[in-house]
């Protein structure tokens, strides 16, 4: 604090030096007839008289031979008005006796600055008691002497500073889409990204689309970015217009740099018809990204939210309550606080994005990914909430190697220690080959382990192209959990495309091929097909998906090594011990889309009825050790619930830079369990949903 003020009288001094001849002090009366070389001293003089006389220091503030200080920070203006600013003193009584005499000042003649009225602002020290032949210690609006040797200093520091007007040379005007060809990331957005994929799965691309998110630049290989947003402008010529309709709210670039800020909304205000609930979201957010350079690119969303959902998300929500007292986990967003009769869910997320050549690519960030091709992954998936990773990312040939550093969270009470999470890490690596041009093969492993006895981020598993299930055997297998698995991809023409995933979690070769229903087989695949502008509709495209997932396949005997998140599966947001069924239609044109979607599949849920309490293979917070059986165990065992889910939901983007969406939406959703219990319930819910929302995430509403 005493260099700022030091700094600010300095400043003050100098410019007064600078000025002196042409500003003058304000005039008591008594001064009139002073000359200006004594107009300074005279009016201080007679500030202090003044001052003096009507001041009474307060008895109570002790002995009067005791000298205190008060700071005066005021101004004299242009009507010749005392304005005070701040009194300081250690003693209140003391401030108030100041401030008291401070306001009995008269109306004086007011400074001028070149013969016109002006202000005059001081800083002074006053020593009280208030003595009749004391003064001030003044620190500013002072010409002594005694400052003469600073400012001459200063003075013979400007005679070598070089003339360098470099401010007014700043250039920020620059901005015409640079977003669209960086490395910047593109949020995750299933509607969004089913428009880059009919491009980038065209018959001779070597594009690899498995890995999400990608960057604007390398889907902007190919599908024309810039194109596709000029085609969505709107003739506007207003500021407010331009903002609203087609461009950032804030966009600044020159040479080298470009930045883009935009502030957002997720409003969300509907109805559960079926529990006559009213809903609603209110997310507030800012989304930023920029670069420096070609090779540095950088961004981050922050939100702030409160929801309340239909029963049934609500439901799902408090299920997932952490250790703590909080009320519950939003899925794909985070831990929710106690909002009275919402939830109340911050979320931020951010990355940097270092690109040191052609065929490099290095990220560290708090996000989101999703590996796979198809609706659901039973690799990687977004239905966790944001964690923190770094990624490292090649592309060569006909190669695409991702390797995934992250930090996971327990957050159950039965494995809280000292009000901390349980850390976990994982490592992920994934490798994607384009054997033809029309078939990518994909092979992946993940590996999960404990920060037990501080081991801490274990550097067996830094190595990015190493086999990690030796590694686990190295470690103690009962130490880490792998998975193994593969992908595939087959473009039958431009426009239909083929995929699947399969998933080997704790592999047994035995148990697989036996046939016996082992708890060991512990498997799951993906069927998929995709077909872009079917009866050549432009902008339509049709999608049907198969998934199935044997029970206790992501589950672990040490249940905080199984593949999940804060109490959410890293992969599909069932668990395990299901099939379901999917059929998706999208249709786009211009601003406005389109989307149907239904979910039929059958789910294994334990009993939990007081004298069954086994696991069943379904939740995957459980552990294998509790399981019903070793042999005989089938898909959708337990206490089994058929599951119906279908949704239509219309939208306009209002703005394709910012992507705020105004959007409309029904869901019908019907689970029919074999029996109610605590985890799941006979129940039908129709929702209806109005909204506008900046289309940066997606919602997992389907669970």
């Amino acid at each position: 604090m005493k260099f700022c003020l030091t700094a600010v009288i300095s400043l003050l001094s100098l410019c007064l030096y600078a000025q002196e001849g042409i500003e003058k002090f304000p005039v008591f009366e008594a001064c009139n007839e002073v000359d200006d070389a004594a107009m300074e001293q005279c009016f201080y003089k007679n500030l202090y008289t003044q001052l003096q006389a009507n001041y009474e220091h307060p008895q109570s503030s002790g002995n009067t031979t005791t000298e205190e200080r008060a700071t005066l920070r005021f101004e004299v203006s242009k009507q010749g008005t005392f304005v005070l600013i701040r009194i300081d003193a250690l003693d209140s009584e003391v401030k108030t006796a100041m401030e008291s005499s401070f306001k009995q000042l008269p109306t004086i003649k007011a400074p001028s600055y070149n013969g016109s009225p002006s202000f005059m602002q001081f800083v002074l020290t006053v020593p009280v008691p208030m003595n009749e032949d004391g003064s001030f210690q003044i620190f500013s609006n002072t010409r002594e002497q005694k400052n003469q040797a600073a400012r001459s200093n200063a003075l013979d520091s400007l005679a070598f500073a070089k003339a360098n007007n470099d401010y007014d040379k700043l250039i920020s005007n620059k901005y015409v889409n640079q977003e669209l060809r960086s490395n910047a990331l593109i949020p995750l957005s299933t509607q969004r990204y089913s428009l880059y994929e009919m491009a980038m799965n065209r018959v001779g691309t070597n594009a690899h689309t498995a890995v999400k998110p990608f960057t604007f630049s390398y889907v902007n290989e190919y599908y024309d970015l810039e194109a596709e947003r000029a085609s969505q402008q709107k003739e506007v010529s207003t500021w407010l217009g331009r903002k609203w309709w087609n461009e950032h709210f804030f966009q600044v670039a020159g040479d080298d740099y470009w930045f883009v800020v935009d502030p957002g909304v997720d409003l969300q205000f509907g109805r559960d018809t079926s529990e006559e609930l009213n809903t609603s979201n209110n997310t507030r957010l800012v989304q930023i990204n920029g670069g420096v350079g070609k090779q540095l690119t950088f961004g981050a969303s922050i939100q702030e939210s409160q929801g309340n959902f239909a029963g049934y998300f609500n439901r799902e929500i408090t299920r997932r309550a952490p250790d703590g007292g909080n009320p519950g986990i939003v899925p794909g967003r985070g831990i929710a606080e106690d909002g009275g009769d919402k939830f109340d869910y911050p979320v931020a997320t951010g990355y940097v994005n270092y690109q040191p050549s052609k065929y490099f690519n290095l990220q560290l960030g708090h996000g989101q990914h999703f590996i796979g091709d198809g609706y659901r992954s039973l690799v990687l998936s977004d239905n966790s909430q944001p964690f923190p990773y770094a990624k490292v990312n090649a592309k060569f040939w006909k190669l695409d190697y991702t390797v995934l550093y992250t930090s996971l969270r327990d957050v159950r009470p039965e494995v809280t220690a000292d009000a901390s999470f349980r850390t976990k890490y994982m490592v992920h690596h994934y490798l994607s080959w384009n054997a033809t041009k029309r078939l990518t093969v994909g092979l992946f492993e993940s590996v999960l382990w404990e920060n037990d006895n501080d081991r801490g981020f274990d550097f067996n598993y830094i190595n990015p192209v190493i086999f990690y299930q030796t590694v686990e055997l190295e470690t103690g297998s009962r130490g880490g959990n792998a998975l193994l698995g593969a992908t595939l991809k087959y473009k039958f023409t431009d426009y239909v495309t083929g995929y699947a995933q399969l998933v080997l979690d704790e592999f047994s070769s035995s148990a697989v091929a036996s046939g016996n229903g082992s708890y060991q087989n512990k498997s799951a695949y993906q069927l998929g097909i995709k077909w872009q502008n079917p009866f050549q509709v432009q902008g339509l495209s049709l999608q049907a998906e198969y998934n199935r997932v044997r029970p206790y396949t992501y589950s672990h005997n040490s249940v905080i090594l199984n593949y999940a998140n804060s109490n959410q599966a890293l992969a599909h947001p069932w668990g395990a011990n299901f099939y379901e069924a999917i059929a998706i239609a999208r249709y786009t044109k211009d601003r406005w889309y389109g989307i149907g979607k239904v979910i039929y599949g059958k789910r294994g849920f334990d009993k939990l009825d007081g004298t069954d309490n086994a696991f069943y293979g379904g939740n995957i917070y459980r552990s294998e050790d509790d399981r019903i059986a070793d042999l005989g165990n089938t898909l959708a065992q337990g206490n089994t619930a058929a599951f119906f889910y279908g949704q239509l939901e219309a939208g306009y983007i209002i703005n394709p830079a910012s992507r705020l969406t105004f959007y409309a939406q029904v869901i019908y959703r019907d689970v029919d369990p074999a029996f109610d219990n605590a985890v799941v319930r006979d129940e039908n819910t129709l929702w209806l949903n109005l909204g506008l929302r900046t289309d940066i995430f997606n919602w997992s509403y389907d669970r």
